[in-house]
């Protein structure tokens, strides 16, 4: 069967045949019980392309109650800056829909399951039911992604085939294009505003920090929110920083200094990190949160793989630690500031907090290890929360609704691993959607 819809959602691949979409389809739908069948509008604007040069289209969804908020979502899916990873011939280590959008997008697999957030309501499990959740009933804007530049990029790249065996690929990076037109026309269609959540995946995680200052200043709503998703950009000031050469090789790939010229004096271009501050500084009443795993073995590779030796999963894996840490410490400065970290999840390398369901998607600020005593209670369990269990459904209501600032950084801790239902769980998505 083919990856398109992990790969499609998470990290990009070639499209695949419609009878195994449905068959993926089938298989997801029958472990959570998700998906949304919305009706969406169509909307393709004159200028705006995908690296193809193909139309770029993004869609819209109307409240059917009424609701004046309104969800800005940036999908997810890898990043390009050479001919394979452009092309689609890398396949994983690439970016998504290499080949445009389709009209029916939103009634395929990726779209359909993307996200609780988008969907409105955490999936239940078998026997289990779905369950309402803050974004309830809002509109919509959703942005495909096409253009492999975190939906920022201002540049139309020329990348040779290393092989010899294809001619140059011209890529348009017009991210930033088609993000601006999608607020632009937004603007036209929502003009009152009240709640406005900001908020995407991976690439689309970054592209919520990335491109806050547009959306935010575009919309005008009554009072903003964002949530980043898995697509941090961490701290890096200097050469010896870790994510410092992943922000040198996008920089000049995507020309971004065309895009950061419009930013205000408290971002720093020689240190993309310093949008955290920037965004924190220019919206000090709205409500800005990160999420991801600390064991996120997908954008961590991203980050590091590429640029840094050794590269092992474990090494890596602390390099992405190390950098966490200087967010979180960054984030601490701001009082507008939430995040939701937990250790790790099992689905999907721990990759994303908010896609397929919220099942393992928990956190607790004192996760410990068992005494002797304790074992009693769930004896298959070592580790025990021992201060409130905050799942992310709880999250969004505290940050949403009652717009709370909710700061968890999870420790090291086995609880996921130990569950027997993920146990189950994870090993059946997972290969539902890369098997």
């Amino acid at each position: 069967m083919s990856k398109q819809w992990m790969l499609g959602l998470l990290v990009a691949a070639a499209p695949v045949a419609a009878s195994a979409e449905v068959l993926v389809g089938g298989i997801v739908d029958v472990l959570v019980d998700g998906g949304n069948t919305y009706n969406w509008d169509k909307v393709a604007l004159a200028g705006t392309k995908c690296g193809n040069g193909s139309q770029y289209k993004f869609f819209v969804h109307r409240s059917t109650t009424g609701s004046q908020n309104l969800l800005f979502f940036f999908e997810g899916g890898g990043a390009c800056w050479d001919y394979d990873t452009c092309s689609g011939r890398a396949g994983v280590i690439g970016a998504a829909n290499p080949n445009g959008i389709a009209d029916d997008y939103m009634q395929q697999f990726t779209a359909k399951y993307v996200s609780p957030i988008v969907n409105g309501a955490d999936p239940g499990l078998p026997f289990r039911s779905r369950t309402d959740i803050a974004t309830k009933d809002w509109n919509i804007v959703y942005l495909p992604y096409c253009t492999g530049d975190v939906h920022v990029g201002n540049n139309v790249a020329t990348y040779p085939d290393q092989t010899g065996q294809q001619p140059p690929l011209s890529w348009h990076h017009s991210g930033y294009t088609n993000t601006t037109a999608a607020i632009n026309y937004a603007k036209t269609q929502f003009p009152n505003v009240q709640k406005l959540l900001v908020t995407g995946y991976s690439a689309g995680g970054t592209a919520t920090s990335a491109s806050y200052y547009f959306v935010r200043r575009g919309i005008n709503p009554a009072r903003g929110y964002f949530l980043n998703d898995s697509g941090p950009i961490f701290p890096a000031a200097s050469t010896q920083d870790l994510s410092r050469s992943l922000h040198l090789k996008i920089r000049q790939s995507w020309n971004l200094d065309s895009v950061f010229n419009q930013f205000p004096a408290s971002f720093d271009r020689n240190n993309m990190g310093t949008i955290n501050r920037m965004v924190a500084m220019e919206f000090p009443n709205d409500q800005l949160a990160y999420t991801g795993y600390s064991r996120d073995y997908n954008y961590s590779r991203f980050s590091y793989e590429r640029f840094l030796t050794p590269n092992d999963k474990e090494s890596v894996l602390t390099y992405w630690k190390a950098d966490q840490d200087k967010l979180v410490a960054e984030m601490n400065q701001f009082n507008n500031y939430s995040y939701f970290i937990p250790h790790e999840r099992q689905i999907n390398a721990s990759h994303c907090s908010t896609i397929i369901t919220f099942v393992g998607a928990h956190a607790c600020q004192k996760m410990e290890k068992k005494k002797w005593y304790e074992y009693a209670s769930e004896p298959w369990q070592s580790y025990k929360c021992n201060s409130e269990m905050i799942s992310m459904s709880t999250f969004l209501q505290r940050f949403i609704n009652e717009n709370q600032r909710v700061r968890v950084y999870e420790p090291v801790n086995g609880y996921n691993a130990e569950d027997p239902g993920m146990q189950v769980l994870a090993p059946l998505i997972n290969g539902a959607i890369g098997g």
